[in-house]
């Protein structure tokens, strides 16, 4: 049985928490935050989205499976950590900062790429476990002698 309360606060809960959640992304390489925290505050965001409308619903709305989620961060963040090695001659994970500051983000650099790949990876990961495990078809015990 669904809660109306559940279903009505998690439709309007659900894109304040991803919008939290980038907040706290883009705010991490210049204060406390970023990818990994975010992630999971996305993350929490779709569990609770499963909870009120149910797992397969929480997937529909993700739109990507997670384990591609997983795969795409991981290449995003050894990706962020390869370009100071190639372009700069720098060792693995040097920060490469841009030229020009933006409002609210600051310089961009391969840090917040490195940021974006945690960030991804983390939301692949949890859910992947919140989803297989709440999807799980729990049937009666067999009676083993």
């Amino acid at each position: 049985m669904r809660s109306l309360i559940l279903t009505t606060a998690t439709r309007y809960l659900l894109p304040l928490m991803l919008l939290f959640s980038v907040f706290i992304l883009l705010r991490g390489h210049h204060h406390p935050g970023g990818g990994f925290i975010g992630g999971l505050v996305a993350s929490a965001a779709f569990a609770l989205y499963g909870f009120a409308y149910g797992m397969p619903e929480a997937r529909r709305v993700l739109l990507v499976d997670p384990l591609r989620l997983i795969g795409i961060g991981l290449l995003t963040a050894v990706s962020s950590g390869l370009l100071a090695p190639i372009v700069t001659q720098q060792p693995f994970l040097a920060p490469i900062w841009g030229e020009n500051s933006y409002p609210a983000l600051g310089k961009l650099g391969t840090p917040l790429m490195f940021d974006i790949g945690v960030y991804l990876t983390v939301i692949g990961v949890t859910l992947l476990i919140i989803l297989t495990l709440a999807e799980e078809d729990i049937g009666p015990e067999e009676d083993v002698h």
